[in-house]
Formats: C-alpha cells, structure tokens, sequence
C-alpha cells in the first residue's frame, strides 16, 4: 500500500499536459492489448491523481469502479434493466427455429478469427493445405483421366448426354461413390480428392462434371453417412457405391427455391389396415438434377401426424425420406432445359405416394429433423461441388487463353502483347491462383473434421462469381473464336452454362446477402448468438457476462482500427518475413476495422439488420476477401514461396485488398448511424485518403500475363490438375502443340523481322517467304521448315468452325465417315490449312 501512495503521489506532481499526453497513450496501449476492465480501473486512478481531482469525483469513480467489475451488483444494477430494455426495445433480431437451426448448421472455424478484430494469423498459417494421397492421385491420373478421354464437350452437347460406354465406366469405376465408406464398397476419398476429381472433369466437360458430382454431394449417400439407420446405410450405400442405385434430391418447389423452409410438399402418417404406419405423400418438385434417370430419391417434405402415431406434435416439421423411383404415384420422365446444357435436370411429381414409415432417413427418430439434416449437409458441399468446378473452367482459360494469345496475331505481334490483352489475362490468372489456393485452404479444413457454414458459403458465392468474370474475359479476348460454337470452341459451354452454377445451392445474391454476412455476423462474433440466445431465454447471468464483454470487444476494435489505420498496419505482427508479411499485416487492419464496423451496423441497426441486405453485402464482400487473401497467404508459403508464382499471389492479394477497399466505401458511404452518420463519412474521406488496398498496377498485371504465355514448369504448376489432351484435334491440344512451335521457331522469327525491316525480304507473311529467306541464307533450310511447320499450325489453331446448311438445320448432325474423331466429323467444311 506505501508502494502504492508513493507512486501515486509521484503522479500528481507530474505537469498536466504530461499527464493527459500519457493517459491518452495509456488508453491507446490498453485498448489496442484489450487488456481487462481491472486494469482499466487502476489506469483510471492514475489518471485522477495525476489531474489532482477532487475528493468526490475519487469517490464517484470508485461507485463506478464496483458497479462496473463486481458481477452481482452489475446484473442487478445494470445487465437486468438493459436487458429489459432490449428485449422491450425488440432490439436484437429475434430468430426463428429454423434460422436457428441454420445458424448453428456446422461450426466456425478461421472465419471467426477474422472476425474476431485480431485474427491468430499463426493459426490461419498453420492451417491444413493437403495433397492427394497416393491412392486419390493414382485414381486422377488413371480413372479420372479415361474419362475425359472418352467424353468431349462438343459431342455431349450434340447428342444431349453420353454414351452408354460412358455410363458404365462411370458406374464401374465408382464416380459415385467417391465419398461412401469403403466397407460399403464406396471409395472414401477427401474432399480435397472429392474436389480435384470434380475440377479436372470441369475442365473437360461442364456437364460431366455436374453428373458426377451431384450424387457426391447433397442427395441419399450423404445424408445415409451421416442419419440414415444401419438397415438403410446397410442397404443403399453399397448399391450407390456400384452405380446399381442412381439418386437425386429433391428440395427445391416452384414456392419453395431460396427459403426452402416454405416448402409445400406433404407427408401424412396413417395406420394401414396391416396395422403399420406409413406416410401418404404428394409433392411436386422441379430443377432436380439426376431425377429422370434416377431409382431412389431423396426427398424433403413437411411431416404431419393428425393422429399423433409417432408424436405428441401434429405438424413435425421438415422431414427427409428415401423414395424408390417406380413407387406408385411418382411421376418422372420430364425434363428441364437449363440454358441448353445437357445434363439431367428434372421436375418430380408425387400424388398419394405410399411409403413405409421406415422410409424417413434415420427411421422414426429421423422425423422432423430434416432441416437440420439439409443445413448440415449444405454446409459442407457448398465448399466443395460448385467451387471445384468454377475452378476447373478458370484454370482451361489460364492455360488456353496463355497459348492463345502467343499465337494469335493481329497488327504483326502476337496479341498477349497488348496491353488490351494483359488486362483480362492478369485478372484471369490472378484469379485462377486465388481459386485454387482457397480450394485447397477451403477442403483441408473439411478434412480435418471442420464444418464451417460461413466458410462454404463464400467459397460457393465468391467461386462461381469469379468463374463468371474469368469466362468473361476469355471470350472477350478470343472473340469471333469465342461466338463460334463448335468442336473448336472452348469457352461457348461454360459462358451459357455459368448463370447455372450461380442460381444453385443458394442463389448468389441470397448467398452473399444473407448467409455470409447475415448468418456469419451472429454465429461467427464472439459475443452476438450468445446475447441473443440470453435474451430469448431470459438468462441474465449470460446475458451480463456476453454484453460487457462485447462493450470491450467494441472498444478494443474501435482502437485497434484507429492504430492500424494510421500506420498502415506496420505495427501489426506478421508470423513470416518475405513477401507475406505485408499482407499478414494488412489483414491485421483489415480484421479491426471490419469487426468494429460490424458491431457499428450491429448497434445501428439491431434487429432489422437483416433487412438492409445491401449494407450486409458490402460487409460479406470484406469476409470473403478475407478469407480469400487467408487462404492465399497460405498456399504462397505452403508452397515454398515460389517465385514464379509471386506475380500471381501478389496479384491476388492486391486485388483482395482493392476489394475490401471498395466494400468499406460503400459502408461509410452509406450506413445510418443515429447523430454520427457524419461522423462516418468523414471517415470514408479518411479512408479512401489512406486505403486499405488499391487495384493491382499495370506492371504486376504485365507480369502475370506474360507468365501465362511462357511455357514451362511454372505454367504447368498453375494449371496443375486439369486434363490435358494428348491428341493435336481437340482445342487445348491444338493449342499446345502450336505454342510449343511458336516458342522453338522464335529466333527464326526473329531472322525474318530483321531481314524484312533491313527490306531483304519483302513484307509478306512468313508461310510465304520462308522458302525465299532459305535461298537468300536468312534462314537454314531447317529453320525454314520450321517456320512453315509454325505458321501452318498457327493458321488451323485460329480457325472456327462451319457447318453445311443441312448439317446446322438438323438438330442432330450427322457423322460420315472419317478419321474416327467425332468433334472432326461433326464440323462439316472446315477451313484448315495442313
């Protein structure tokens, strides 16, 4: 106590603008450590006695002191009267059993350290980033690869589906059964292998890749894994491991996409005259991939016992069962036409369907607990289907696009020398990099046991917006060879196909609007679901020990955000060195900021958050970059810090931060905030005077693309995975074959170039005067050949197809007979030069 009085009388006789100099930095220290409410009480004494305050503000201070940290006076006091008041206020949202249900679906995972306003950047480091084992690799490299080989994009979307050869190897081979046990004859692979098979068959043929991927991901097997009884997973999973069962799901209703809550599809239980229980069911479902061809369904529905046979509830809520496709009163055998992709997408309809009771997934017990099922499910496949396959397209375009414009000319020069070009290339490239390091990042947390809702929702929405862009691109930058369709046009499927890919499991705008951000603000804040949950169950005691800890969350944000802000992030700690570390620090910032915002739209808005989806959006788009630039940062060093790859990762990143950027823009720009709106657009001036990150400059862009259009290596490392065609007819084939010509007859070329400025050779194309560059020694004979050898593959890479009247009439051309190449035969009169 005598040490004590001794420093505090040091303290008063300190002159006054040193006190107040070093109680505000002292108040800076605490808040930025987010040091405890304690300590802020003996940092306030301080500050009194360094003031010289009165005797009545010490002993004011000291009420304030007791009220603040003593919990039984301060729930007594003030956590039961502003829980009233809250409560009365309708404050915070309430949350229905459903949202709930969707809410606690999975788990959080590094999504609620970067919401947390100080991220554990070693833990986001040391993360998962997973390889194939030996048996997945060997099942890519041998399976997967036959498949590709036997299917062509062109061919299935003229025949409107495959080959019967088809169907059977992928039956033998068990593509769908990727994800049952073996002991039920299944392969068990990972996700990350679920996830790379689903990529390198996207990259062959979009409508292979959905076939397979569909029965691996929300329908029967999954579901059976993880609810289904013995007698039901004893009974299905080896039949769908074979291929002798072909599911669908059926979820989605013509009032029931988005909020599949609204479902009308009816299931009653009655007693049969045999004395059992069974459910007499009506239903109508649509957009239900696989349901033409399929011979079990899963299907969800509202479960009604008026006769309470299983329950005392007449109405047990959403319910998954197991439907054989040929019971009586299923109706199948139509389909969809989803923008002209071929692949099975069909309405199911049911009238008095008559279905054991033993047909609810999980039995008995099973009723009623479908939604739950569903969100479980959705939680986990969103990351990995959609996301796979939007990458696999990405990565055709860097490889295609790369070879594309090194030998496409226009103007004299190759037209990747344009810095037109670079632009669409660089976001392309940067893209694909950014893609597949969150896929792997994304997939190792579902391997080591993680369920992150939040977390699969931005891969989903974020993944297939990207693919969207990248597709884009592409066909701008080959443009007449884009419109074209035909077996030489790479990119016409996935540009019709992509609107696909962005209306399901969970339309992207429901997506980023609600479930990112609305979803993750409550189950991913430290503090939020638990307020909520005191609240609703009047629970004081929570309530008093969540509230105050978020008023210090609050304030341990607010100056955290400040401190970063103003030296950029520099003082941020960063777990590596190198060309990470500034980026590990910007996500410092980034975290602060965005957690103290988020509580701010929290506070100004409470319940009726959920409603201004326009604000939520904003805050989604800075999570998902978060975690984009998360797992980024994670494969750049997981991978060596490659420096071949620095262009793309630092690309991403720049273009990461740029985005988050964008969002606090339009945050500050627009939030209401009652009395201190202004307050906030003055800080939108700040910010866009000291940006978190601005778009990626011109140079970094060059480099990217340019990386894109050398062969080698480092191409094939950003490209890896996808199916490669060995023949010289198929697009990417072609392709290939005439860059690798392009870069062996380079100096060559570059003979000509001189010798046609020095007017030894006249200005006419090379093919031309190759033979007149021999004779005149300019060239060898060899490299004349090879000239030739390029330009003639140059001229065929570039053409387009065309067909013959009668052949673009019928619906279905015919195949003469040739060379034995479909994609050839079906292109009537090509122009090629051989």
């Amino acid at each position: 106590m005598e040490a004590i009085m001794e420093l505090l009388g040091f303290f008063s006789e300190v002159p006054l603008w040193a006190s107040i100099g070093s109680a505000v930095l002292l108040m800076l220290i605490l808040g930025y450590t987010g040091a405890p409410l304690w300590l802020w009480a003996i940092a306030g004494y301080a500050g009194l006695v360094g003031l010289n305050a009165p005797a009545w503000l010490f002993i004011t201070y000291t009420v304030l002191v007791v009220v603040f940290n003593i919990k039984p006076v301060r729930r007594v006091v003030l956590s039961g009267p502003m829980m009233k008041l809250l409560d009365a206020m309708n404050f915070l949202p309430k949350i229905s059993e459903t949202e709930q249900t969707a809410i606690e679906a999975g788990n959080v995972w590094v999504e609620g350290e970067l919401f947390s306003g100080k991220p554990n950047m070693k833990r986001i480091l040391e993360e998962p980033y997973p390889e194939l084992t030996e048996e997945e690799q060997a099942y890519m490299d041998g399976p997967v690869e036959k498949l590709c080989e036997m299917v062509t994009d062109w061919d299935v979307m003229v025949r409107k589906g495959f080959t019967d050869e088809v169907w059977e190897f992928m039956r033998k081979e068990k593509f769908f059964g990727l994800i049952v046990p073996k002991k039920y004859g299944g392969l068990e692979f990972s996700a990350t292998a679920h996830s790379a098979i689903v990529a390198k068959l996207a990259s062959r043929c979009g409508p292979l890749a959905t076939t397979v991927m569909v029965p691996n991901s929300l329908g029967p097997a999954e579901l059976l894994l993880h609810y289904g009884t013995d007698e039901q997973k004893d009974h299905y999973l080896p039949r769908l491991a074979s291929g002798k069962e072909m599911p669908c799901f059926g979820l989605t209703e013509a009032n029931a996409g988005s909020d599949a809550g609204s479902m009308r599809s009816e299931g009653v239980v009655f007693k049969g005259d045999d004395g059992e229980l069974y459910l007499r069911m009506n239903f109508e479902k649509r957009y239900i991939t696989l349901a033409a061809i399929s011979t079990v369904i899963g299907l969800a529905f509202n479960l009604k016992d008026p006769d309470h046979l299983i329950g005392e509830d007449e109405n047990r809520g959403i319910t998954c069962a197991l439907i054989p496709s040929d019971t009586e009163g299923v109706v199948l055998g139509r389909r969809h036409d989803p923008l002209g992709i071929p692949f099975y997408n069909c309405p199911i309809d049911g009238k008095d369907v008559i279905l054991p009771i033993d047909a609810i997934i999980g039995g008995k017990e099973g009723a009623g607990n479908g939604w739950r099922m569903l969100m479980e499910s959705l939680a986990v496949g969103r990351g990995i289907s959609l996301p796979a396959q939007s990458l696999g397209g990405s990565k055709v375009a860097t490889r295609a696009i790369g070879a594309y414009t090194a030998i496409r000319k226009q103007f004299g020069l190759n037209i990747g020398k344009f810095e037109g070009i670079e632009e669409p290339m660089a976001r392309i490239g940067g893209y694909t990099y950014l893609m597949e390091a969150a896929r792997r990042y994304t997939t190792g947390g579902l391997d080591s046991g993680q369920k992150p809702a939040v977390v699969t929702a931005i891969a989903k929405y974020n993944f297939t917006e990207l693919g969207r862009e990248v597709v884009n691109d592409a066909m701008d930058i080959v443009g007449g060879a884009g419109i074209s369709r035909g077996p030489r046009n790479i990119f016409a499927s996935s540009y019709t196909a992509m609107p696909i890919a962005i209306t399901v499991e969970g339309a992207n705008i429901l997506t980023r609007t609600l479930m990112i951000f609305g979803q993750g603000a409550i189950r991913c804040h430290p503090y939020a679901y638990n307020e909520i949950d005191a609240l609703m169950n009047k629970d004081v005691k929570k309530f008093d020990d969540n509230f105050w800890k978020h008023i210090g969350h609050v304030a341990t944000n607010k100056v955290r955000a400040f401190v970063l802000s103003i030296t950029r992030g520099r003082i941020a700690g960063s777990p590596v060195s190198g060309p990470s570390a500034k980026y590990f620090r910007k996500l410092a910032w980034t975290s602060a900021s965005f957690a103290f915002f988020a509580d701010i739209a929290l506070g100004s808005y409470g319940g009726a958050l959920k409603m201004k989806e326009k604000i939520a959006g904003r805050y989604a788009d800075i999570l998902s970059y978060m975690y984009l630039a998360s797992g980024t940062l994670r494969r750049f060093e997981a991978e060596g810090r490659r420096e071949a790859d620095r262009p793309y990762f630092e690309w991403a990143m720049e273009y990461s931060f740029w985005k988050i950027q964008q969002a606090f823009e339009g945050i500050l720009r627009e939030i209401k905030v009652p009395g201190l709106s202004w307050a906030f657009r003055i800080a939108g001036v700040w910010g866009r005077l000291n940006p978190i990150g601005t778009y990626p400059s011109d140079k970094l862009g060059h480099k990217v693309a340019q990386a894109m259009q050398t062969r080698g290596e480092d191409r094939d490392h950003i490209t890896d995975g996808i199916f490669l065609p060995k023949d010289r007819e198929s697009v990417l084939g072609r392709y290939e074959y005439t860059m690798q010509l392009n870069e062996e007859a380079w100096p060559a070329f570059k003979k000509l170039y001189k010798a046609i400025k020095a007017k030894e050779l006249p200005k006419e194309p090379y093919l031309e005067i190759a033979d007149l560059a021999v004779e005149k020694g300019v060239l060898t004979k060899e490299d004349g050949e090879l000239v030739k050898k390029t330009e003639i593959a140059r001229n065929d890479a570039i053409q387009v197809d065309e067909f013959s009247l009668d052949e673009y009439l019928n619906e279905t051309p015919t195949r003469p007979s040739g060379d034995g190449n479909p994609l050839k035969e079906m292109a009537g009169s090509v122009s090629q030069i051989r």
